[in-house]
């Protein structure tokens, strides 16, 4: 396993929209625990494939709190199958765009489908954090920032002050 880089605003590479994976094999597996030693030493809790510059349908989360067992979870080619009509906020925060936390509101449940780590297909119901996290990870296989659900004005700001952060390292 390997930490990677993650990518940050404003690469053009987080815009992209990441293509299906044709099968979970185990070179998919090495990307996916890269990613979550990745996604550990960042520390975060989701993180998409192509934050780490592969455009591929994957991701791979962890909502156990501090203390908590680990409990990592793995999700290809994921799709939302159902949306609530209820929504709820939460303030979000991305790896992508570091020390920038702005509420958002998404639909308060969903129900997705995705294989997991052994290619088995999964059907099940999300809500609360689990809900939010799969959606803000999702957006990003779509290309989708939780910054680009800001307004114009926040989401410049935010942009601005990652820049600065870079340079500033």
């Amino acid at each position: 396993m390997a930490v990677r880089p993650i990518l940050t605003v404003p690469n053009a590479v987080l815009k992209q929209v990441s293509r299906p994976v044709e099968a979970v094999d185990d070179a998919l597996r090495v990307l996916m625990d890269d990613m979550l030693e990745t996604m550990y030493a960042a520390p975060g809790i989701g993180l998409a494939a192509i934050q780490v510059g592969e455009p591929v349908r994957v991701i791979v989360m962890d909502l156990a709190r501090e203390g908590e067992e680990p409990a990592p979870r793995h999700f290809v080619n994921p799709e939302i199958l159902w949306v609530s009509e209820e929504t709820a906020p939460y303030e979000e925060g991305c790896l992508s765009v570091p020390e920038i936390f702005d509420e958002v509101e998404r639909p308060a449940q969903v129900r997705l489908r995705y294989q997991n780590y052994q290619g088995e297909t999964i059907e099940e119901e999300a809500e609360g954090l689990y809900a939010v996290c799969i959606q803000h990870e999702m957006d990003h296989l779509n290309g989708v920032l939780f910054i680009d659900h800001l307004s114009r004005l926040k989401r410049d700001r935010a942009v601005a002050k990652v820049k600065k952060q870079t340079a500033a390292a």
